[in-house]
């Protein structure tokens, strides 16, 4: 470890926070750049990236720039005359910005690349049914996710396990992984592995957006399954019920399955005393925790006790 090795951290979310921290405690951290202050949420309250917040607390340099290509941040980041760049959750940089230390840029990926490059890689190996993700280090290049890779760690994807679990699981992981992998470009102890595609189907990590987090009741038990925990905590899966002539958006956070052959038509609702199943190719799926219009997010359990379920009500 080195605290005489300059860094200049670039991350924005939660899952950059504690390589930032891991970062602080072995290097000298000159400049933590992250997102401007945005408004959100109801009240459009102006609010700080979980990055700015950790960073203001350790009284690290901060800056947020509204334009990475200005060439005031240009000078700025010049001028602190860093050994490397370091990105964990953070938008692209161009490449005037990259190309700046000595050592290169670093950024950390929440998958084994090149599998399921872009912006949500830890909910897409959920819902795809991976059981093994890891991270990846790499040097960035001018397009995204595809530079050089610098070393990778491999993390199991439990059976029940959530996006919002596993992202806790791959972000001390990643932390971990950036260190030793800093720890090597010092050292100049490591060897690159170009992003060749060795395997038959390399899978994506599309953007989340309103189509593909709706639940498709023609998918197979398992798939809908997948996609349900692949999507909770946030934004969760989205679909309709059909109940008494009206349609209402349902969000299903957790669920569980039932194999069990049926001749019911998909997203038909079969009520029981304390739970309902819905009809899906090879069995039912349970919702343990769900939001419907209107409701708060609350356990099936609950719901029941005061939701009315139509004879002829059904997920669409």
């Amino acid at each position: 470890m080195s605290k005489d090795f300059k860094i200049v951290f670039f991350g924005t979310t939660d899952f950059a926070v504690e390589t930032l921290s891991l970062l602080k405690d072995h290097f000298n951290i000159k400049a933590v750049v992250t997102s401007e202050d945005k408004p959100a949420g109801r009240g459009l309250r102006i609010r700080e990236s979980a990055v700015k917040i950790y960073s203001k607390d350790n009284k690290l340099n901060t800056l947020q720039p509204s334009n990475l290509k200005s060439d005031s941040f240009i000078n700025e980041l010049e001028l602190l005359n860093c050994d490397l760049f370091v990105v964990v959750a953070f938008r692209m940089l161009p490449k005037s910005v990259w190309s700046i230390p000595k050592f290169g840029t670093i950024n950390l990926h929440a998958s084994l690349l090149p599998n399921y490059r872009g912006a949500a890689p830890i909910n897409w190996a959920i819902i795809n049914g991976e059981i093994i993700t890891g991270v990846t280090t790499f040097f960035i290049n001018e397009d995204i996710d595809t530079g050089d890779i610098i070393d990778q760690d491999t993390v199991e994807v439990g059976v029940e396990e959530n996006a919002g679990e596993l992202h806790d699981k791959l972000k001390n992981t990643g932390a971990n992984l950036v260190i030793k992998t800093v720890q090597k470009i010092i050292s100049n102890d490591f060897s690159l592995k170009p992003q060749i595609n060795l395997s038959k189907k390399i899978n994506s990590a599309t953007k989340l957006n309103k189509d593909n987090c709706k639940i498709d009741w023609a998918a197979d038990l398992y798939s809908i399954y997948n996609k349900i925990r692949g999507l909770s905590p946030y934004p969760g899966a989205s679909c309709i019920l059909s109940n008494f002539n009206q349609d209402l958006k349902v969000i299903i956070y957790s669920s569980r399955t039932e194999i069990e052959k049926h001749d019911f038509d998909n997203g038909k609702i079969i009520c029981e005393k304390k739970y309902i199943k819905i009809a899906t190719k090879k069995g039912f799926l349970i919702p343990l925790e769900l939001k419907i219009q209107g409701k708060k997010r609350m356990k099936i359990s609950d719901l029941i006790n005061g939701f009315k379920f139509d004879v002829n009500s059904r997920f669409l």
